[in-house]
């Protein structure tokens, strides 16, 4: 770590890489334009440690005198504190770099549009079934170099590795996986860009790795073709070749050196949809790769629970069932969710869009939904798309439909829409960063909204 060290944004990723650096002895600055007050609950968790704080500028003088700049993934590499640390020839890393290039131990790399969180954590279980010393951390919210001094050799590291914290990366995975890559974050980087970002896991390789890619995804799987590690596969039919999982005859398989084994019926899979399937797949196959057995395998699956904010059940209420699948921050997502049930379903849309496609969306709204809340920044454009689709739909079959400006209200839109035996989703279709840091936020708002609707239907 370098003695000076100045690091762009305190969110999860500033406050690791600051905590770390400072315990390793490095004068840190901190720069962030938001105002101290926006940063309080960021700044308690690095009380007492020495690190000075640059908050509500750009901080672009202060990069100059730095040995070292960390960059945040969410801060562009276009910024002026970048172009400055690169025009004085200062090393520009990010807590994911510095993570890969330090890692004392086996590194498994996950990424894709979807499904990323559910998958680590699958194989996060798998491997701790096999009793293999793991971590578990990255874009899944957890911090990864507080983690790096208690690791060895022996340490498996599982870590979730969004597109953005791809763009410092200079060290592959030794397992890389790449689930699925469809349109997602166009409001940032043009579609050549993204498919390039999700690419570059696989770019420093060798032949001592391995890559894991879904054969239904003509981007994933061509991603095999760019890699010299060796290939595994996963699909949700049982046209596979060579090593991977598949289903077959409504049961999970598992094929390595040629040998087949039967891990689980589907119907023991304790995780609602499809996409979920797909993300067992995808983690059986991994895990697979690393030497983890299939009874393992199948044991870990048995027992593992939903990730917050993924289609998770929060209560019911007067017979509707709410859930929180927050996570849902793309229409793509949002349709995956809306597939996951077969009751009468109520949705809350809305949120800041991505500039996505919304047609799937709608269409599968209008046929799956008996109503729909749309609210937020963004709430009207979703509703717009609703109603181009709805022209197509007699009217006596389209859904209820209202807007409000928050959720809160929308949660009272939708409570007065559903009844007994319908499911109440929250599956918004957009990011949260209209009114909340991020979408965990916002399902914890939803979370005590439908809480608070629990406790007044108790009280009568």
């Amino acid at each position: 770590m370098g003695k000076r060290v100045t690091v762009l944004g305190l969110g999860i990723e500033g406050v690791d890489v600051a905590r770390y650096a400072a315990a390793h002895g490095a004068l840190v600055t901190v720069i962030d334009a938001r105002p101290a007050a926006a940063l309080a609950g960021r700044m308690q968790e690095l009380e007492g440690l020495p690190i000075t704080y640059a908050l509500g500028e750009p901080g672009v003088g202060l990069v100059a005198a730095s040995d070292i700049v960390f960059a945040s993934q969410s801060v562009p590499l276009a910024s002026p504190a970048i172009a400055a640390a690169r025009a004085h020839g200062i090393a520009v890393s990010s807590m994911t770099r510095w993570f890969f290039e330090h890692c004392p131990g086996p590194t498994i790399g996950i990424t894709g549009s979807s499904g990323k969180t559910t998958t680590t954590s699958l194989v996060a279980a798998m491997l701790e079934a096999a009793g293999l010393p793991r971590m578990i951390g990255g874009n899944i919210g957890i911090g990864l170099l507080s983690q790096l001094d208690a690791m060895d050799a022996r340490t498996w590291a599982v870590v979730e590795v969004s597109h953005s914290q791809l763009q410092l990366l200079e060290t592959s995975p030794h397992i890389a996986a790449v689930l699925n890559v469809t349109p997602n974050h166009l409001d940032r980087f043009s579609w050549e860009e993204y498919v390039d970002l999700k690419r570059r896991i696989v770019r420093y390789q060798t032949r001592q790795d391995s890559v894991v890619l879904n054969a239904r995804d003509e981007i994933s799987a061509s991603i095999a073709d760019l890699t010299p590690a060796a290939a595994w596969h996963f699909t949700t039919d049982a046209d596979l070749e060579g090593n991977g999982a598949f289903v077959r005859d409504g049961a999970v398989f598992l094929r390595r050196d040629a040998i087949e084994e039967m891990l689980l019926p589907l119907e023991e899979i304790p995780l609602r949809g499809a996409h979920n399937v797909e993300n067992v797949l995808a983690a059986a196959a991994i895990a697979a790769t690393a030497g983890v057995s299939g009874e393992d395998i199948a044991r870990a699956i048995r027992a593992f629970r939903p990730v917050p904010h993924r289609l998770e059940f929060v209560a019911e209420v007067e017979g509707v069932r709410y859930v929180n699948d927050s996570i849902a921050s793309t229409p793509e997502r949002a349709v995956a969710g809306i597939r996951s049930f077969v009751e009468p379903l109520v949705l809350l849309l809305g949120g800041k869009d991505k500039d996505l496609p919304k047609e799937g969306l709608a269409e599968e709204a209008l046929r799956r939904c008996t109503g729909i809340v749309f609210f937020g920044a963004d709430g009207p454009l979703l509703e717009a798309a609703v109603e181009a689709q709805a022209q197509l739909v007699a009217p006596e079959d389209r859904p209820q439909t209202a807007r409000r400006a928050r959720l809160d209200e929308a949660v009272r839109a939708a409570r007065s829409m559903a009844g007994p035996g319908d499911v109440v989703l929250l599956s918004p279709a957009c990011t949260s960063f209209d009114a909340y840091a991020n979408f965990e936020e916002r399902g914890e708002e939803f979370r005590r909204l439908v809480r608070a609707i629990a406790t007044e239907a108790e009280a009568g």
